[in-house]
């Protein structure tokens, strides 16, 4: 059984809701938070699936301008900063700290796989102070191709030193864990409020309400 999990890091372990403030100011409403990100995973999508790589970040300020556009909204240079300069100093979700505690305490390895750039994940996880439960800080990055694409997962496991299957990765994204499981690898789903499983994919054997709850449930998972 898997004894290593790998987490993905933007909203399942750091809340974006830190960058409400600034949607607020330039949009006039802090959900437009929520359709920037959407929009950022769309397009890392069809940039892998057309395999015209960009980095997150480049997408994440494409994604900014494009839902800029979308609300008649013009933005300055220095207001396009004041959200992407947020990114690498999100705080944790207040949970996530215990959940990753019972995971160590129980014995398990810990690494983080994000989309982000290595140099956005390793300010991410200085700025979070979670950097001290992860052996390693993984970015897809380095593979040039972007989750739920399998090279990400395959590529955790062959620096983990493991099987694709001995690796479990965790996140609060339906198609992330879709991305593991197509990967071979196992998977928990973390239901952070609005996110929801994809019924076409079906369910991972791990699911809870926050980063504790799952916790428990890997490690009554694999005994």
């Amino acid at each position: 059984m898997p004894r290593v999990c790998v987490f993905d890091v933007n909203e399942t372990l750091l809340d974006l809701a830190a960058l409400d403030p600034h949607f607020k100011r330039l949009f006039g409403d802090a959900a437009v938070r929520g359709e920037w990100f959407g929009q950022m995973i769309q397009s890392a999508l069809v940039s892998t699936v057309t395999g015209n790589y960009s980095d997150f970040g480049a997408i994440g300020g494409a994604a900014l301008q494009m839902t800029a556009e979308r609300h008649g909204v013009e933005l300055s240079e220095e207001d396009r900063q004041s959200v992407l300069t947020t990114v690498p100093k999100l705080p944790p979700h207040p949970d996530s700290r215990e959940g990753l505690e019972r995971l160590r305490n129980a014995g398990f390895r810990l690494a983080t796989l994000t989309n982000s750039t290595q140099r956005v994940a390793e300010s991410q996880m200085e700025s979070s102070g979670l950097g001290e439960f992860f052996e390693q800080v993984l970015s897809a990055d380095e593979v040039r191709r972007l989750k739920p694409a399998p090279e990400p997962y395959r590529m955790a496991a062959e620096k983990l030193g493991v099987g694709v299957a001995d690796i479990r990765l965790v996140a609060a994204h339906a198609w992330d864990v879709a991305g593991a499981l197509g990967a071979g690898c196992a998977a928990a789903f973390v239901a952070r409020p609005g996110k929801v499983p994809d019924p076409l994919v079906g369910l991972p054997d791990v699911v809870g309400a926050d980063l504790a709850e799952v916790a428990d449930g890997i490690i009554e998972a694999e005994g």
